[in-house]
C-alpha cells in the first residue's frame, strides 16, 4: 500500500527583516514573495506552494510582527500574523543568527503548541564564530521550548532540506489542496503589483516612506502579449518627485525592471504604463487599506 499524502499550512513568522520572504522563496524554489533589505516589505499574507512526492507544503509568508510603530497599517498587519497562527498546522519562527532582540521576544507569546513550532535560525553564513550558536540557541530555548531548531541560510541554501524534513514530520495526513505544479494561490495581477512595489522599495526605499502601494488599474492579456496599467499610490505630493527622479530616471528604471520581471512571469511581451496618484493619509485609514486590497 502507498503511504497517505500529507498537506498543511506552514506559517513563517518573525520580527521584520529576518529573512522570512527570502526563506519562503528559497524553500519553494521560486519567487512568490517580494524581497528587499527594508523592513516590512511583506504586507500581505502570501501562500507559496511546494509539492514533493506525497507531501504538499502551503507556506504562509506573513508581515513582520512589530510593536515599535503604531498606525492603521501596522495594526492590520499584526492582526494578519495573529490570525494566521490560529489557522495553520506548523509554525516556523525565523530569527537572525546572533541577533536576538526585544522584537524577537515579542513574537514568543503568539506561538502555539511547541510541538508544532520550529525555530529557524537564519543567516548562519554571516555568523563569524559558529560556536556562538550554542549559547544563542540556549538563550532562546530558555524562553520557549521549540519542537525543533534548524540553523539555516536562506540566501546560501544551507540546511533547507533539514528544515523541510522537520516541517514534513508535522504535516497532517490529507489530500493535496493544489495541483502539483502550483507555486502560489495568489492571482497573477497581485504578483505583478508586488513586483512593481518591490522595485520601488529596492530603488528608492531609502528616500520614500512606507506610504506607497500599487494598484493594477488595467489588465488586457492575449496570447501575443499583455498591456498593463499600474498606479503607484503615495500619500504626499512631495513623494512624486522622489519616485520620478531627475528627468524621470527613477521611474523609468522602476518600470523597466518591473516589466522585465513581468515578462518572465507571463512568458510573453508586456507593455507597462505606470502612473502616480496622491491619496493623502491612505495608510492611516483602515477603510482605505481594505479598499486598496489589504487584509
Amino acid at each position: 500500500m502507498t503511504e497517505p499524502t500529507r498537506c498543511g499550512f506552514v506559517a513563517v513568522i518573525g520580527r521584520p527583516n529576518v529573512g522570512k520572504s527570502t526563506l519562503v522563496n528559497a524553500l519553494i524554489g521560486s519567487k512568490v514573495s517580494i524581497v528587499s533589505r527594508k523592513a516590512q516589505t511583506t504586507r500581505h499574507r502570501i501562500h507559496g506552494v511546494l509539492t514533493r512526492g506525497r507531501d504538499q507544503y502551503v507556506f504562509v509568508d506573513t508581515p513582520g510582527f512589530q510593536t515599535r510603530h503604531g498606525g492603521a497599517m501596522n495594526r492590520m498587519m499584526n492582526r494578519v500574523v495573529t490570525r494566521t497562527l490560529a489557522e495553520v498546522d506548523v509554525v516556523v519562527h525565523v530569527a537572525e543568527a546572533g541577533k536576538w532582540s526585544s522584537g524577537d521576544a515579542q513574537v514568543l507569546p503568539l506561538l502555539p503548541d511547541p510541538a508544532k513550532t520550529i525555530l529557524a535560525v537564519n543567516k548562519v553564513d554571516a555568523l563569524r564564530n559558529k560556536n556562538d550558536m550554542f549559547a544563542y540557541v540556549g538563550k532562546i530555548m530558555s524562553q520557549f521550548t521549540y519542537g525543533a531548531v534548524v540553523p539555516v541560510s536562506a540566501l546560501r541554501g544551507v540546511q533547507l532540506e533539514n528544515l523541510l524534513a522537520e516541517i514534513a514530520d508535522r504535516l497532517p495526513a490529507g489530500e493535496h489542496m493544489f495541483e502539483a505544479d502550483a507555486l502560489t494561490d495568489r492571482p497573477v495581477r497581485f504578483i505583478a503589483a508586488e513586483i512593481l512595489r518591490e522595485k520601488i522599495f529596492r530603488l528608492v526605499g531609502d528616500e520614500l516612506p512606507y506610504g506607497c502601494t500599487v494598484v493594477i488599474e488595467q489588465w488586457d492579456e492575449t496570447e501575443e502579449g499583455a498591456r498593463i496599467a499600474a498606479c503607484i499610490v503615495v500619500e504626499r505630493e512631495a513623494h512624486k518627485p522622489i519616485l520620478l527622479g531627475a528627468g524621470g530616471a527613477h521611474m523609468k528604471r522602476i518600470a523597466t525592471e518591473a516589466r522585465q520581471d513581468m515578462l518572465k512571469l507571463l512568458e510573453k511581451p508586456v507593455h507597462l504604463d505606470v502612473y502616480i496618484k496622491v491619496r493623502k493619509g491612505w495608510s492611516e485609514r483602515e477603510s482605505a487599506l481594505r479598499e486598496l486590497g489589504y487584509e
